[in-house]
């Protein structure tokens, strides 16, 4: 191992050791040699570059895609007392002069830029005169056709290795099939490249899908629960995001839309009273996406169902970057897949459509699944994993089975009675014995099926339902208005020659069970008192609170209850810098906490 390799992951960074992977990655950039990183969100993929830049002569070069990340990173590089700067086009001329300036000093250690600003012939002159040592390409993904986030701008950055032939080139990504694995090796043109295929697995989220019922009703619940954690709840359209936020501002949550259809002023004010913690909810589109550098989000919610699993995981991925656990909650609407289906058939481009149906059918399969969550998402990506995971709603709840046979024969009954000519809602109507209108001007309230079912709840019948079109009993006619039709498969059942096994329907949340999403145990009141510190020093620097000090270190701060700097600077995340920079606020808070602490003890 490079000797100051250590130091200084403690002295910038305030960790004593390197995660999984990231020893290896570094000490590959340090030798010259090309690299292609893949490491879930979380796991440590700036650090491969940012502590070998360090140590490397001249600069390195980010490429990240988005102004707020890149804003977001050299914040809290300067916070951990490194040299780096980023340019783009937030930037007065006179500002960017000044960074020019710096970089033909030699005093920057790590320069942030946009491909399209990299890319300018001016640019590119301007690197080869001072000289670059490394090329880091965040979010590598977007320079391939078959990643999620194709964008075309990073596909001129194969010019690099033509220009800088001698100059290693680092490649890192969260999310990357095999397809796009390959693709962004071979449009990079890395040579001999050491490779990383990190785990993707994210430990600390749990993983919970709920059938939808009430949907509104069943995410402000699950809000209510939160303790006002930070979160994001996305949703499928701009229309949705508008009404959703307006209806928890209504019912007490201080929460933000966020989407396409706002202007960019508008988007950039949300974000960044987000970041810092002036905002506990984002309801966004998934426009709010790779900008989100923020370690304390403790929830992500999908309102919808994603189109893809990568989607999926990335936008989850946003949860709990800190290692702290963190919930990732998704409400699920069998009848999305046949939406899907039917936006998909006006597709032109027909292979492109097939693509995106076969994607989008794993999506749903995720959100269907009675088997472990996370050993669904890790085959998914290739990573074979036979034993479950403990942390996701199927383990935590196993789905219990109990023979519905007879109520399957109410409900494929009911579904003939009226002429296979209705849908669910109406079919759930008859078999509780409603007196609406409708069903009384058809003369269905005389139908030997009318009130069978009227010992059941209507979100319980919904549940039974579409179990029976999920096992091919029944089917919708998405072309018929979405009525139910019997199927070759609802024969046996009806005639009473097989039994039916199905789910009991989940009509509540998955219990919390607070001892196993906190596995840290930990002083609840002075982590309150820690953030609303953090909170007040951050304000005073125009930081986003995380960079001041993350929750986990936070965290480690009321486990470990350090009294002086040394027992300080062993809290994971505090380095030298941000030592002296807020250990003295720190360790005041700490001992009068402590102080008051045994003040009430005695008194008591």
């Amino acid at each position: 191992m490079h000797a100051d390799l250590l130091p200084l992951l403690k002295q910038h960074f305030g960790y004593s050791e390197f995660r999984s992977g990231q020893h290896a990655v570094i000490e590959a950039a340090l030798a010259g040699q090309d690299s292609f990183v893949l490491m879930p969100t979380g796991g440590g993929k700036s650090l491969c570059y940012q502590l070998p830049a360090l140590l490397l002569p001249q600069v390195t070069i980010v490429v990240s895609p988005l102004m707020s990340l890149m804003k977001d990173q050299v914040d809290a590089l300067k916070a951990n007392g490194i040299a780096a700067e980023f340019v783009n086009s937030s930037l007065s001329r006179e500002q960017v002069l000044q960074v020019f300036a710096r970089l033909r000093q030699g005093t920057l250690k790590l320069l942030y830029v946009a491909p399209e600003r990299l890319l300018q012939p001016q640019f590119l002159d301007r690197l080869q005169d001072v000289g670059v040592s490394l090329f880091a390409i965040d979010e590598a993904h977007c320079i391939s056709q078959w990643g999620h986030d194709f964008r075309p701008d990073y596909m001129a950055l194969a010019l690099l290795k033509q220009r800088f032939a001698s100059v290693p080139v680092m490649a890192l990504t969260a999310t990357a099939d095999s397809a796009t694995r390959q693709d962004i090796l071979q449009q990079l043109n890395l040579q001999q490249p050491y490779v990383h295929l990190g785990s993707f697995d994210r430990p600390n989220i749990r993983y919970t899908v709920q059938e939808k019922f009430r949907p509104t009703e069943q995410l402000i619940s699950y809000l209510q629960q939160q303790d006002g954690a930070s979160g994001i709840v996305y949703c499928s359209s701009r229309r949705k995001v508008d009404e959703l936020t307006e209806q928890l501002k209504q019912r007490g949550f201080n929460a933000a839309a966020y989407h396409a259809g706002l202007s960019s002023d508008e988007r950039n004010q949300v974000q960044d009273a987000f970041k810092r913690d002036d905002y506990q909810l984002i309801v966004a589109t998934v426009a709010f996406g790779m900008g989100v550098n923020k370690s304390n989000i403790r929830f992500v919610v999908h309102f919808e169902l994603p189109r893809t699993i990568e989607a999926y995981y990335q936008e989850t991925g946003r949860a709990g970057r800190d290692g702290v656990p963190a919930e990732a909650m998704l409400l699920f609407d069998p009848a999305d897949i046949g939406r899907m289906k039917r936006w998909l058939d006006n597709e032109e481009n027909q292979q492109r459509a097939e693509v995106t149906w076969q994607r989008f059918l794993a999506m749903a399969a995720f959100a269907e699944a009675q088997t472990c969550r996370r050993q669904v998402l890790l085959n998914y990506f290739g990573e074979a994993r036979q034993t479950r995971c403990g942390n996701c709603d199927i383990c935590l709840q196993p789905p219990q089975q109990f023979n519905a046979t007879e109520l399957a024969q109410k409900a494929l009954s009911c579904v003939y009675r009226v002429g296979q000519s209705f849908g669910m809602h109406h079919v759930i109507e008859v078999l509780r014995g409603g007196h609406s209108q409708k069903i009384t001007e058809l003369g269905h309230d005389k139908l030997s099926t009318w009130g069978l079912g009227k010992d059941l709840s209507h979100d319980y019948w919904l549940s039974i339902l579409r179990q029976l079109i999920h096992f091919g009993l029944l089917q919708q006619d998405i072309t018929a208005h979405s009525v139910l039709k019997l199927q070759p498969a609802a024969r046996p059942v009806l005639r009473g020659e097989t039994e039916l096994m199905l789910a009991v329907p989940r009509l509540q949340s998955v219990k919390r069970e607070p001892e196993r999403r906190a596995v840290q145990k930990y002083d609840r009141l002075l982590f309150a008192r820690l953030k609303a510190l953090r909170k007040r020093i951050a304000e005073r620097d125009d930081v986003p609170p995380f960079v001041v000090f993350s929750d986990a270190s936070l965290i480690d701060m009321c486990q470990q209850l350090p009294t002086d700097k040394a027992s300080l600077l062993a809290v994971s995340g505090v380095g030298q810098t941000k030592l002296a920079r807020y250990g003295a606020d720190f360790l005041d808070e700490i001992a009068d906490y402590l102080a008051a602490d045994a003040s009430s003890a005695a008194g008591g």
